[in-house]
């Protein structure tokens, strides 16, 4: 007797789980279908574990059920090859990570790739790889209202498209997604806000920033990464740009659309691009972590970020101002970073041309 009632318990235990699941999917607006991506771009998570995918081609954010709940916060990660790793598991010749994201609950890394020019995610765990299937999955999507017409514009070396850049990266907060990029506007450096679940609606406002590097106000160069944080107890973000001023946003700034001049905090240093960042506690101390194009790691404190001044004066030959930060010279190489718990993060390495992930401990 004592037996099935034991097996009973344990059967309501899963269903309450199962349903639990379910009721938490239905709440994200979550619902069955396939998707089509038409680009691989950033990623990013909500804290319960749902994956935001952009697609810059699309200019469209699909958000997506990971289908993961458990918990495994002791594991590592030290793949020597990720890109061998990643063409057998897509068959592929060439494949390019384009950004990587550590689920919140499973510490599973995904990653958005280009394999022989195609878009796709690959979940990796412990010593696995495995393609996502998007033919039938939970998801939801938000479109962007005004992105850059999909078209090559410019001439020669500097032709592009700037479709491609409607969405440059992601960033998730409270119940809100933020998405930087550009749009199709004279003042074109946008950062747009959606509540999610996804709604029609949204707010947005364009970038300016003073470009010390160069010497003058700018309005026209996308966010490259950006992450949201409290400075004096106020919500902002931190964004980084090409070439490289690290500049502040107030958010409660975006209650109507506008224009918003940033402040210019610091100067990195030119003919470099900020990749990726993380925000983390040590001793006490909050920390950002800056992967660069040129630059190497950065490590930036930040406690002196309200009195800091904004930069208003051209800084030339390269040089950097503002906020001091330490150069991690352990970090050579790295591509990609999020943290993986409180104390340490993974990393995408470009090793003498083959792509390392490791988790290392946060310095």
């Amino acid at each position: 007797m004592n037996g099935c009632r034991l097996l009973c318990a344990s059967l309501l235990s899963v269903v309450g789980l199962l349903c639990v699941n379910l009721a938490q999917a239905n709440d994200d607006g979550l619902e069955v279908g396939s998707i089509e991506l038409a680009s691989a771009g950033p990623l990013t998570f909500t804290p319960r574990g749902v994956l935001m995918v952009g697609d810059p081609k699309a200019a469209t954010v699909y958000a997506v059920d990971s289908e993961e709940s458990s918990t495994d916060a002791a594991v590592a990660y030290d793949i020597a090859d990720l890109g061998a790793m990643l063409q057998d598991t897509l068959s592929s010749k060439q494949v390019e990570v384009v950004d990587l994201a550590v689920h919140p609950k499973t510490k599973s890394v995904y990653c958005s790739v280009t394999a022989d020019g195609e878009p796709a995610l690959v979940r990796i765990t412990a010593g696995q790889c495995q393609p996502i299937n998007l033919d039938k999955v939970r998801h939801s999507k938000i479109m962007l209202p005004n992105p850059p017409e999909d078209k090559l514009v410019g001439q020669g070396r500097r032709q592009r498209n700037p479709r491609m850049e409607s969405i440059t990266d992601l960033a998730f907060t409270g119940s809100r997604l933020y998405v930087s990029g550009l749009a199709a506007d004279d003042s074109p450096s946008t950062v747009l806000e959606f509540e999610f679940p996804f709604h029609e609606r949204s707010r947005a406002f364009r970038t300016e920033i003073f470009h010390a590097a160069h010497g003058r106000v700018e309005d026209s160069s996308a966010i490259r990464s950006f992450i949201p944080i409290n400075i004096g107890g106020e919500p902002s973000l931190l964004a980084g740009f090409t070439c490289t001023p690290l500049v502040q946003f107030p958010v409660q700034a975006t209650e109507k659309p506008q224009k918003l001049r940033g402040k210019t905090i610091a100067e990195l240093g030119n003919r470099n691009r900020p990749l990726d960042m993380v925000l983390y506690e040590k001793s006490g101390t909050q920390y950002l972590l800056i992967a660069n194009s040129a630059r190497g790691v950065m490590k930036l404190s930040t406690d002196a970020i309200e009195q800091q001044e904004g930069l208003t004066e051209p800084v030339k030959g390269g040089a950097s101002a503002g906020l001091e930060y330490d150069t991690i010279k352990s970090l050579e190489g790295v591509k990609q970073l999020d943290k993986l718990d409180d104390s340490r993060a993974v990393v995408l390495i470009d090793a003498n041309d083959r792509l390392q992930l490791k988790s290392i401990e946060l310095p």
